[in-house]
């Protein structure tokens, strides 16, 4: 197995991670509202989660 000859910087390791491109998160439709949200996380526009209404969202003043 090959072993380093000696330590690689903070900066060196870091340099690898860095060069990768951020990606767009992955939207899936809310079941409740049919807007596109998160995945794994709280529709913002009905507060609903996995069928439970998890927090109160205020309802828009266009609407």
């Amino acid at each position: 197995m090959a072993v380093p000859k000696r330590k690689v910087s903070k900066a060196k390791g870091r340099s690898r991670i860095a060069n990768w491109k951020a990606s767009a998160p992955t939207l899936v439709e809310c079941p409740q509202c049919h807007e596109y949200k998160r995945a794994h996380a709280v529709c913002e526009a009905c507060g609903y989660y996995d069928g439970e209404k998890k927090i109160a969202v205020k309802a828009d003043e266009n609407k």
